[in-house]
């Protein structure tokens, strides 16, 4: 929802004059009305007649009320987590060319090589991290995202947060995600490890005590800062321009105004917005998603390490067809599931 529109709705306006199910008083109120103003009246029934009952909308879930804030988490859970482990395979051979390029020299080839080495089973492992940790990370991203949004927005007023509405989507999803990142970050150490060590552990289960028996619990948050590098950018372009690319689709190639069109082409718009967003995520976050994957995979590596073998080049090259691909689908598809929830739950 725009900010402007936001403000509109918790403005002191009455909300019958903008709701969309607007139920004005019929022709037998205002005859009702004009004949107790012509006859005697009690002092209650005198009060009775001036009260004008505010229009309700069954179904609709307040604007930021607590409701608001509990369904756009789960509604992060769902299109980050699922999507996320839906891709496995995809992200599993990206983060083995970005580790070993000389054995995993291509796409087709490291399905080839994964299937000849591990058989169908081994394109989903990491599955169960990559399902808990991304869904910890969507909850605390669309969910804080509303708040921070609102928050920056009360700050600046209604008059400035429209002027720098982007500058507010840019702010509220960086402060989102910045949190989002401490919940994700050890499932990501773990994920990273299984994926690209064969033989190192099963899964999260096993591979979490393992991980920590042999970097310390701090270790799990060695590629914090990376992990900001590579999320936080991401996160502000998939927030920013995907308000920005949908707001010009409505204006630019879809004749009919957004409140007037079908459910499902609201959807279909979301997830072309979405898509066009994720490259431009995938691009802007690629580099610091080279380094997560080097340090959590090597004991002790540092970025001075990716640097020096990767070269600058790999580092911004290095598997980012494939991740462009993976995650423009992602974020296409988080758009749609997020507001296809949103439209579930009454938002």
């Amino acid at each position: 929802m725009a900010l402007t529109e936001s403000y509109r709705k918790n403005s002191l306006i009455p909300s019958y004059l903008y709701s969309s199910q607007t139920s004005f008083p019929s022709t037998a109120a205002f005859n009702g009305a004009a004949a107790a103003a012509t006859s005697p009246a009690t002092p209650s029934t005198a009060r009775r007649n001036f009260v004008v009952a505010a229009p309700s909308e069954p179904g609709k879930i307040e604007m930021y009320s607590p409701a608001f804030y509990a369904a756009c988490t789960v509604g992060g859970i769902l299109s980050c987590g699922l999507t996320h482990t839906a891709v496995t395979p995809l992200d599993l051979v990206k983060c083995n060319m970005q580790i070993d390029p000389v054995k995993y020299k291509s796409i087709s080839s490291g399905f080839g090589v994964l299937l000849k080495e591990q058989g169908i089973r081994g394109f989903f492992r990491g599955w169960v991290p990559t399902l808990l940790g991304y869904s910890a990370q969507g909850a605390c991203k669309f969910g804080f995202y509303e708040f921070f949004k609102k928050y920056y927005s009360d700050i600046a007023g209604p008059e400035y947060a429209a002027k720098y509405k982007t500058l507010i989507y840019l702010a509220g999803s960086a402060s989102a995600e910045f949190i989002a990142d401490v919940a994700l970050c050890p499932f990501e150490a773990v994920k990273v490890r299984v994926q690209t060590q064969p033989g190192f552990a099963r899964g999260l289960g096993d591979g979490l005590p393992k991980f920590v028996k042999s970097e310390g619990a701090l270790g799990l948050y060695k590629g914090i800062v990376p992990l900001w590098g590579r999320q936080i950018p991401y996160t502000m372009m998939k927030f920013a321009s995907f308000e920005t690319i949908v707001e010009m689709i409505y204006k630019h190639a879809v004749p009919t105004p957004k409140d007037q069109c079908s459910k499902p082409l609201q959807l279909g718009i979301s997830f072309a917005g979405g898509y066009v967003a994720g490259v431009f995520c995938a691009i802007v976050s690629h580099p610091a998603d080279n380094l997560v994957s080097f340090l959590n995979n090597a004991k002790g590596a540092t970025v001075g390490d990716a640097v020096k073998k990767l070269g600058l080049w790999g580092l911004f090259t290095r598997g980012l067809p494939l991740r462009i691909v993976m995650i423009g689908t992602l974020t296409g598809a988080q758009w749609g599931i997020y507001d296809a929830f949103k439209v579930f739950v009454g938002l």
